[in-house]
């Protein structure tokens, strides 16, 4: 394999004539420092003989008056005349010198990552190639798929995870001390029979917890109580009151009713009630936004006793002054790229819309990098489009999702597709014990389980019953695994991030997903409508007809991914073809905004609103973030069918649940999302139509509705069409294409399905965030007090 930076590698060899040059320079350094250099100063004669053998200068010039002068004689006045110079203008030199360097150290930080090669003629950006160790690839060479690897590796950790945990009261305590170096918090045995009587399975995994704490341990237990109070008298924090042993949720500042706080707050007291008996008074400031609010400096952190807690607090929200990236990019160290100068300068934030259109235009050219284009000019008709080698982003897969996915530190330009860097409501640059649902990288806040996951709604709960007010064990509108479909599905509003500041709408998590499935739903014009994706599939023993050969169509050269004629024969393994995405979007994406939130372009695919409950007809439900995390993905779980997450958000259950295991977690470019599909449903029929192996005429996808025709119905054209689709899907069997219910990829997918299916009934079930919460609430309750030896367990 090549190097993966060529480019820099290339800029390290010698330009022609360099050997010569660099020959002549270092020969005269040498010569300067040898032992003939031991002479009187160098002569106005000694300069003359040098620049005559360079053939720069003459002996003699002219003067005005048209005599000839002696050369000689000017170099020690020139040098006089610019050492006067010199000197009277150092001080501004000396600026000068500074700006440049700190013009230097940030320059490149504003721009989006450079593109790399990795493995051929594939474009990645900088960010990528760093992360190359979370992605899995296949080399055009291989004959295995990495998904299987993939699975199979996770499913080994998972089940390794599980083996290990204690089982005794006296193994916890000591696991505990060997992980975190301290005893565990007193009540530690209440909380383990509690969480034993509940049959909860992952009794040593709350690393989670310990980290939202630890920052906390530099401060005393009365700082802690006074910051709490000071934050839970702010806009958007409501707080939730333990006084003997009942509890309380309030809006700060405005009494002790539960009927003025919010639904967050109110859903965390619920968690407490089975054991808020047993629990000391304390106060926990509950976030009242999706989004995350502590944005802590590097500083503060690591000098936690630099700055007095005495802060005017400001607004609610920004009002257009500052933004959500410029105080997170302070939580970066100050030697990485986020905090470099230029950045700052660079972001053009606060700039007019032409600056905001420039931006944006980096920001595409970025983004199609990132989906294998390699840059250039158009940037719409590149996204989406590959090298067709198997090895690009397309063919790569995320080994995980969450807050360690991307490094904003190292990579500020990936800023512009999260819209959380866009919220309109104001962080809190100091450290304060807030509660929040989610907590992505840099911030600070402190998690909890939401209340969506707790309690029960239409909207976020798996067989909700509106009626009775309870949850059914099947949803009535699930479907059998065979009759779901094999597309992408999501329906949602387009949220993701606010207008601080706007005119970035366009780069947030689901308008970038929603702009590349919505191509062949929504009229396109121009380089939108040409867009095409790279597709790596396998040909099966079940497709071979002739000697392990499948006989294909004629193929013209349009359709071959290498731009050359193939044979009538196709060998045995796997095949990458370019697809039209406007035909397989058609076939294998579902996906629209049904409500504006930040504006939708013309490029979005909008549709009406529908019932949780439709979503079960599809094998795979995507789950992007919202404002902060997404609060369907329980439900999702809860389903016969496979989530497909992309986050960069941690939740309480994030050390629970194991990728790739319970769920697919994708990238946060999504460009290999086609060959998710591919691999789990087989190739879609565009994909074999731009490969030259389709046998079966192509009807398109089938029309949304019920896909059951009764017999004796008469057959409508769109029923026709249903049915000629199915017909097609089942004979693609027989060819190398979509596998109903036999193949190993379907087989696979169902597993995923099934073990998601399983962990939310076992793990992921209210009893379980309670063991949580009450985890939680007795390593808080020894930060706020004042003795924390007191209250440490000192049981066996």
């Amino acid at each position: 394999m090549g190097s993966l930076y060529p480019d820099v590698e290339s800029g390290l060899k010698r330009s022609p004539g360099s050997s010569e040059r660099d020959a002549d320079v270092f020969g005269q350094a040498k010569r300067r420092k040898g032992p003939r250099d031991v002479t009187p100063p160098v002569t106005s004669a000694k300069i003359d003989l040098d620049l005559e053998q360079d053939g720069e200068s003459d002996d003699k010039d002219v003067s005005d008056n048209g005599m000839h002068n002696d050369t000689r004689k000017r170099p020690a006045v020139s040098t006089l005349a610019i050492y006067g110079w010199f000197h009277r203008h150092s001080g501004y030199l000396f600026l000068l010198a500074v700006f440049l360097a700190f013009l230097r150290a940030g320059l490149h930080a504003a721009a989006p990552p450079p593109s790399p090669t990795l493995s051929g003629s594939a474009s990645y950006p900088a960010s990528l190639a760093a992360r190359a160790k979370s992605y899995l690839l296949l080399g055009p060479r291989s004959q295995i798929h990495p998904i299987p690897g993939l699975m199979d590796a996770a499913d080994a950790r998972y089940r390794a995870k599980l083996s290990r945990q204690s089982t005794t009261l006296a193994a916890a305590v000591a696991e505990y001390k060997k992980r975190y170096g301290r005893p565990p918090p007193a009540g530690f045995d209440k909380w383990y029979a509690f969480a034993k009587k509940a049959g909860f399975v992952m009794i040593d995994e709350f690393d989670a917890v310990v980290e939202d704490l630890e920052p906390f341990w530099s401060l005393a237990g009365e700082e802690v109580r006074r910051r709490t109070e000071l934050v839970g008298a702010l806009p958007s924090v409501d707080v939730v009151k333990i006084r003997g042993g009942e509890a309380k949720a309030v809006s700060g500042g405005k009494g002790f009713d539960d009927s003025e706080a919010g639904a967050r707050a109110k859903g965390f007291k619920s968690m407490l009630e089975r054991f808020v008996v047993d629990l000391p008074d304390m106060d926990f400031a509950i976030n009242a936004k999706a989004e995350g609010r502590v944005v802590v400096p590097w500083e503060h952190i690591a000098h936690p006793n630099l700055t007095d807690f005495n802060p005017p607090w400001p607004s609610a929200d920004w009002a257009g002054k500052g933004s959500v990236w410029e105080a997170w990019r302070r939580t970066c160290p100050p030697t990485s790229p986020a905090r470099r100068l230029y950045s700052s300068l660079g972001s053009g934030w606060a700039g007019t819309a032409g600056a905001r259109d420039r931006l944006a235009e980096g920001y595409y050219a970025w983004q199609a990098r990132l989906l294998g284009g390699g840059g250039g000019s158009s940037p719409k008709k590149e996204m989406g489009t590959a090298s067709g080698t198997g090895t690009g982003s397309e063919f790569s897969f995320a080994r995980e999702t969450g807050s360690r996915t991307v490094d904003f530190c190292k990579n500020p330009g990936q800023r512009y597709e999260q819209g959380h860097f866009f919220s309109d409501w104001r962080t809190y640059p100091l450290l304060v014990p807030i509660f929040s649902p989610g907590r992505a990288q840099g911030f600070a806040d402190i998690r909890i389980p939401s209340h969506y996951y707790y309690g029960g709604t239409r909207r976020y709960t798996y067989a909700w019953d509106p009626i009775n007010l309870e949850q059914r064990v099947t949803d009535p509108m699930e479907v059998p695994w065979e009759k779901k479909r094999d597309a992408v599905w999501w329906r949602g509003a387009s949220t993701g991030g606010g207008s601080s500041p706007s005119g970035f709408g366009h780069g947030y998590q689901r308008h970038r997903f929603l702009r590349m499935s919505s191509v062949g739903h929504v009229p396109t014009t121009g380089a939108d409508g040409d867009r095409t994706t790279a597709v790596t599939f396998e040909v099966s023993d079940k497709s071979a007809v002739e000697n392990g050969k499948l006989e294909s169509s004629s193929l013209s050269t349009s359709a071959s991914t290498s731009g050359a004629p193939t044979s009538s024969y196709v060998d045995k393994g796997f095949r990458t073809s370019r697809v039209p995405l406007a035909r397989l979007n058609k076939e294998v994406m579902d996906v629209a905004f049904v409500k504006e939130v930040v504006r939708i372009g013309p490029e979005h695919r909008v549709g009406d609103s529908v019932e949780l409950g439709v979503s079960w007809g599809y094998k795979y439900l995507l789950d992007l973030d919202g404002m902060g995390y997404s609060g369907r993905f329980m439900a999702f779980l809860a389903s016969d069918s496979v989530p497909l997450k992309n986050t960069i958000y941690d939740e309480f259950f994030s050390g629970w649940i194991e990728p790739w295991v319970h769920y697919i977690p994708l990238s946060t470019s999504y460009s290999e999302v086609y060959n998710i599909v591919s691999y789990f449903s087989g190739p879609a029929p565009s994909v074999l139509d731009a490969a030259g192996l389709s046998k079966t005429p192509y009807y398109g996808a089938p029309p949304s509705g019920d896909w059951e025709d009764e017999e004796d119905e008469e057959i409508e054209p769109g029923d026709k069409q249903r049915r000629q689709y199915e017909v097609q899907r089942q004979m693609s069997v027989v060819d190398p294409g979509r596998s109903v219910a036999t193949g190993e990829g379907d087989r696979r997918a169902r597993r995923i399905a099934r073990a998601g299916k399983q962990w939310k009934a076992t793990m992921g079930r209210k009893i379980d965030m309670e063991v949580y919460v009450y985890r939680l609430a007795i390593e808080y309750a020894r930060l706020w007090a004042d003795d924390r030896d007191l209250m440490s367990y000192t049981g066996p």
